[in-house]
C-alpha cells in the first residue's frame, strides 16, 4: 500500500522529468532514453495508485530544558525514555477508547498502537512518529493512532485547565491510562524538562517544569475520584458502536449517559430490556471540584 507521502515524491519526480526531458538536447539519445524509461515507470506506479494511497497518523513531539541541547541534540537516556513512555501512554489512551484495561500486562490490540521514528523535527529539538499500520484504510476515517494523538493531546491540555476541563476530556480514560500520562509527566518535570506535542495542524506546549508538575498532581488519585454506586430506574437507550448507555434514575428528572465496560459482554440485550425496572452499578468518576460526573456502567439487573 502506497502512502500519501509516497505518492507525492513520485509525482514531484515525474514533475522534475518532464523539465529534464524538455531541456534535454536532441543528440542526448541515451540519457532520454533512461529518463523516459524512469517516466513510464513512474507513471505506471501512479496510475496503479491513483485514489488509493493513504495517511499514516503523524504527529511530532518537541523537548527543551536541561537534558535538550538547544537543536542539535537530547541526552539519549532521557530522549529513550521519553519517547517510550509518550508512546506506551498514546496506546493505553487509545486501547481505553474500547477496552477496560488492566492493571498490568500487555495492553488489548497492542499491534494497532505500533509507532516508528521517521525523523527529527526543526528547530527545538524532538522527534517526528508515524503510525506503523497493520491494516491501511483508503477513507479519511481517523486511525485509532490518530484518535489516540488527539485524545492525549486533549488530556494534556485540559490538565491546565479547569476541572470540569479535565473531567470530560479523561471521560473515556482509563485509570491505567491516565496513570502513563502522569508518570511521563513525572519523567519530564524530574528532568527539568517540557514538551510541545503536534499533529495535524494542532499543537499544545507546556510552558515550563512548574505547569507540568501541576498537571502531574491534577492527574493523580487524589484528585481524580472514584466510586462505586447502586442506582434504579430503567434503561433508555444504548448506542452499540459506542458502547454508550442512557438511563433514568427513579424519582429523578437526570438522564444518566456513560460508557459501558467492556466486562458487559451482552450489553446489546440492553436495548431489549428499555423501560423496565433495572437496578444498575456505576463506577462514578468526578475530578477535583467538577461539578459534573462521568459513568461507567459495569453491572446491570432487570428486575
Amino acid at each position: 500500500m502506497m502512502t500519501n507521502q509516497n505518492y507525492q515524491h513520485l509525482k514531484a519526480e515525474l514533475s522534475t522529468l518532464n523539465k529534464m526531458l524538455i531541456q534535454l538536447p536532441t543528440s542526448s539519445v541515451i540519457e532520454r532514453l533512461s529518463l523516459e524509461s524512469r517516466k513510464h515507470d513512474i507513471e505506471a506506479s501512479l496510475a496503479s495508485f491513483e485514489g488509493q494511497y493513504y495517511n499514516p497518523a503523524q504527529f511530532s513531539i518537541t523537548f527543551r530544558g536541561a537534558p535538550v541541547i538547544n537543536s542539535h541534540g537530547v541526552q539519549a537516556d532521557f530522549g529513550g525514555n521519553a519517547i517510550k513512555q509518550f508512546t506506551d501512554a498514546v496506546a493505553a489512551v487509545g486501547a481505553s477508547q474500547t477496552d477496560t484495561l488492566g492493571s498490568r500486562g500487555m495492553l488489548p490490540n497492542r499491534e494497532e498502537y505500533k509507532m516508528l521514528i521517521t525523523g527529527t523535527t526543526k528547530g527545538s529539538f524532538g522527534f517526528v512518529i508515524e503510525e506503523v499500520s497493520q491494516n491501511p484504510k483508503l477513507n479519511n476515517e481517523p486511525s485509532p493512532v490518530e484518535l489516540a494523538i488527539s485524545t492525549t493531546m486533549a488530556i494534556f491540555k485540559a490538565s491546565t485547565g479547569t476541572d470540569e476541563e479535565l473531567n470530560e476530556a479523561l471521560s473515556e480514560a482509563d485509570p491505567r491510562a491516565i496513570k502513563t500520562i502522569r508518570e511521563f509527566l513525572k519523567t519530564l518535570a524530574d528532568q527539568d524538562a517540557v514538551c510541545t506535542l503536534k499533529s495535524k495542524g494542532n499543537a499544545f506546549g507546556f510552558t515550563d517544569v512548574g505547569q507540568i508538575r501541576q498537571s502531574e498532581s491534577r492527574l493523580s488519585e487524589d484528585n481524580i475520584r472514584q466510586e462505586e454506586i447502586t442506582l434504579k430506574g430503567h434503561f433508555i437507550g444504548y448506542l452499540p458502536k459506542k458502547r454508550i448507555f442512557e438511563f433514568s434514575e427513579d424519582n429523578s428528572e437526570e438522564i444518566i449517559s456513560g460508557r459501558v465496560d467492556t466486562v458487559i459482554e451482552n450489553a446489546d440485550l440492553i436495548n431489549q430490556n428499555l423501560n423496565l425496572p433495572a437496578t444498575i452499578q456505576l463506577l462514578e468518576r468526578r475530578v477535583g471540584e467538577s461539578k459534573n460526573r462521568t459513568y461507567t456502567l459495569t453491572d446491570y439487573d432487570i428486575n
